[in-house]
């Protein structure tokens, strides 16, 4: 009964059977049950503060964060956003011919609770609030909120698998050292996470970038922190086989961390970010560039920026599900093999 289930006094098993059978007792909808994401999360959250472990293969999980933005705010309702353009996602993946809620359970963790006062506070919430999820290696997509959250991510990522390999998608670097003094916003985590040592210098790459900088010295900057840039132009000269190559060369074989700044796709296909930049990539190039990664060690992710009060018809927030329903196709079939 719904309500054993709610008040945490089945067994581990049956509880999880109980919530699963519960929530698919709604209507059927082209293979997918019609359940609100209201009572899918409250079934979950209400086993787990009973004690309950819920089993999990995947997670996903919000940030709603945005103390870090430079520019435009509204990146903390990114979550959300996301989850509403989740709804038309469909179980079959084509693309990679994987049904990754069958090969795995992937579970919605809800949103980590973050300070928007003090963003050290925040910074280990999230943090915390992410170990939580990634014991025993469980691959975590994480969505945000603003860029200042990989900083905590991948020192939580760290803490599990050593330095990671990282994959940055973006149109700007995020090395860049302060702002106004402030060491920790969405542009500087990756040069607290280079210079903290969460990284495998040797292993990681920008790209995407493009757009002005504040003076030569920044691409020498990023050189010294280790990372090489693949920029948003070199598509156009060596096309998406050709920028995956230099990826799959350059991460080898090290675990990775994939961060994916929605502003890497060109405001035509992203409009709803904090920091939009002309010439950037299209969605399907995004998409394609991600499902070439499919043979690597994804270990966590992250899709940030997504500020929802500039789209038109949701079709940033689109794009980011898009994202991340290939980065879970990817981290299921991984959990299977």
């Amino acid at each position: 009964p719904a309500h054993e289930v709610m008040a945490g006094k089945l067994s581990e098993t049956a509880g999880y059977d109980a919530m699963r059978a519960f929530l698919k007792r709604g209507p059927e909808i082209d293979g997918l049950y019609a359940v609100s994401d209201a009572l899918a999360l409250g079934a979950y959250r209400a086993l787990k503060e009973h004690g309950l472990k819920i089993p999990s293969d995947v997670a996903v999980v919000g940030v709603p964060f945005d103390s870090g933005v430079t520019f435009r705010p509204g990146a903390r309702f990114g979550p959300s956003a996301i989850r509403e353009a989740s709804r038309l996602l469909r179980p079959y993946n084509p693309a990679l011919d994987t049904l990754p809620f069958e090969l795995a359970q992937v579970v919605d963790a809800g949103d980590i609770a973050c300070n928007p006062f003090d963003i050290p506070v925040a910074l280990g919430e999230i943090q915390a609030g992410l170990a939580g999820l990634m014991t025993n290696g469980r691959p975590v997509v994480t969505l945000g909120g603003d860029h200042t959250l990989a900083l905590p991510a991948l020192r939580a990522v760290t803490a599990e698998h050593g330095p990671v390999a990282l994959v940055h998608f973006d149109a700007h670097l995020d090395t860049w050292d302060t702002y106004f003094n402030a060491p920790y916003t969405h542009g500087t985590p990756f040069r607290r996470a280079s210079e903290e040592g969460l990284l495998r210098k040797d292993r990681s790459a920008h790209v995407g970038i493009r757009g002005s900088l504040y003076d030569p010295k920044d691409l020498d900057d990023d050189e010294k922190l280790g990372f090489t840039i693949v920029h948003c132009r070199d598509f156009d000269r060596i096309g998406t086989d050709g920028i995956l190559d230099r990826i799959l060369d350059r991460i080898g074989d090290a675990p990775l961390y994939v961060s994916i700044d929605i502003d890497v796709l060109d405001p035509g296909f992203a409009p709803a970010t904090g920091t939009p930049e002309a010439g950037g990539m299209t969605s399907r190039e995004l998409l394609e560039v991600l499902r070439g990664l499919r043979d690597t060690r994804i270990v966590a992710a992250d899709i940030v920026e997504v500020s929802p009060a500039y789209d038109h018809a949701g079709i940033t927030a689109v794009a980011a599900a898009n994202v991340a329903y290939e980065l879970v196709s990817i981290m299921a079939a991984q959990s299977a093999r």
